[in-house]
This record gives C-alpha cells, structure tokens and sequence, in this order.
C-alpha cells in the first residue's frame, strides 16, 4: 500500500501546482488509508508536507508575477493566528473520546468527519456558477477588507482543525471574494498555505513524539516533483475549467471520505 502512497504524493503535488490547492485533501486520506497513520498525527503530518512542497510553488509563481502580496498577506495574517491557536490549544485540548447523547465518537473520527463536511461544501462554491461582481461592487473598501480578515481567521481555526492547507477553502475565498483571477489566486493561495501549514505544524510539534522525518522529507519531494508538473500543464488549462474541475475533485473527495467515515458509527 505504501507503494500507492509515494505515487499519490505526485498526484498531490500535481494538485496543488494546477489549481494552488486540494495537496491537503489528498494527503490525510494518502497517509490515513495508505500508510495507516493515525488521523490526529496525519494532520500533523499533512500540515509539514503540504507546507513544505507549497512553499516551494509559491516561490515559483511570485517570480511570474502571479501572486498578489497584499491581498494575500491581508487574509493571512488573522489566518496564522487561528490556525496556529487551534493547532497549539484546541486540537490538543480535546479528549480522545467523547459522547454526544447515545452516540459515542473518538477525537479522530471528529476531525475527519468535519473534514470531510468541509471539503463538500467548498466544492458547491467553486462549482456553482454565481456573479459575485455586483454583490462586491455596493460593499465598501473597509467593509470588504474587515470581511477578508474576518474570513481569514475563521479558515486558519478550520483549517487548523482538520490539520488541512486550506486550499479548497482559501481559493473560493480569494476568487468569490477577493475577486483574484484563478491563476493570481492559485500563487497567492500557495504562499498563504505554505506559511499557514508550517505555523500550524510548529504548533503541533510542541505535543507530537516519534515524528517520522524520513517519511515527511521523502513524501515533500515527491510531491513537489509533481507540483512542477502540475505548473507545467496549467499553462494550458482556462481559469473557469480549474475552478469547476477543483470544485468537482474536492466534491468526489469529500464524499468518499464522508461515506467512510459515517460506516464507522
């Protein structure tokens, strides 16, 4: 099976250098079913990993000119403090087992759960065909930029959460409300991953033990061979077929993960 894994780890990276997400989707189930981690230490795992090979993509794409700064660093800031927070304090703080009425849940299959909840319904808003123009146009400068923060915070808790990058959370946001064209936000949204996933991953480092690095170094240069194709085959992909084919990918995804999570109570 681990075989498997080393070659979803390409797929993953292909992933986040197409559409600057969705390395994360594929990296909890790559390492949950693939290398039998447990969830709570593969969302550590997935934070250092998708940091990592992001961080490389996010460099490649600020020297094409394809990352707005200023849009991204005003969502990421508040975004770092949530995911870092909830990484350092919340996850850890929770029991290993917990009850809500008759039914009875581990830590584990709550983080997955939400994960999975999560992942289905930022597909609807990349799949969805809106016009949000109109909506932003009767918004004000400041008002738009407090809701931009705001959303930033609340996806860096999120996204802390399930131990994902925050991809397919951070792109609806940057292109639905920022209004960044695909490919801007497809760069911005690495850089925003990148450092997110790193600060949540130092958050995690403060409570994880027996942490394989050689696994996680060998599993971020994989993935990152694959970001460099995934940059390659973009060029000759549209805006609008990145955005709908994102959002039907992190559909499948999310379902498959929600149904195998739910055969489980």
């Amino acid at each position: 099976m681990e075989l498997f894994g080393y070659f979803a780890a390409i797929l993953m990276g292909l992933s986040l250098g197409m559409i600057g997400g969705g390395g994360s989707i594929l990296t909890v189930p790559i390492l949950v079913y693939l290398f039998k981690i447990n969830p709570v230490m593969a969302t550590a795992y997935s934070l250092f990993i998708v940091g990592l090979t992001s961080l490389i993509g996010g460099i490649f794409y600020l020297k094409k000119g394809e990352v707005d700064l200023k849009m991204g660093t005003l969502f990421a800031v508040p975004s770092f403090v949530g995911v870092y927070l909830t990484r350092a304090y919340v996850v850890p703080s929770l029991p290993e087992q917990m009850s809500l009425g008759p039914i009875e849940f581990s830590k584990a299959l709550l983080i997955m759960m939400v994960f999975a909840v999560l992942m289905v319904a930022a597909s609807v808003s990349m799949v969805v065909k809106r016009e949000p123009k109109k909506e932003k146009s009767q918004l004000s400068l400041g008002t738009r930029m407090t809701l931009i923060a705001f959303e930033g915070l609340i996806v860096g808790g999120i996204t802390g959460f399930v131990g994902a990058g925050g991809g397919f959370l951070v792109i609806p946001a940057l292109v639905v409300l920022v209004g960044l064209p695909m490919k801007i936000a497809v760069g911005t949204s690495l850089f925003i991953i990148a450092v997110k996933s790193l600060l949540g991953f130092v958050g995690d480092f403060q409570h994880q033990v027996g942490i394989d690095w050689q696994l996680l170094l060998t599993l971020s240069g994989i993935a990152a061979l694959g970001l460099f194709i995934g940059v390659a085959l973009s060029k000759k992909v549209s805006d609008q077929s990145l955005k709908k084919g994102f959002g039907y990918f992190v559909l499948v995804m999310g379902l498959f993960v929600l149904v195998d999570q739910l055969r489980k109570f």
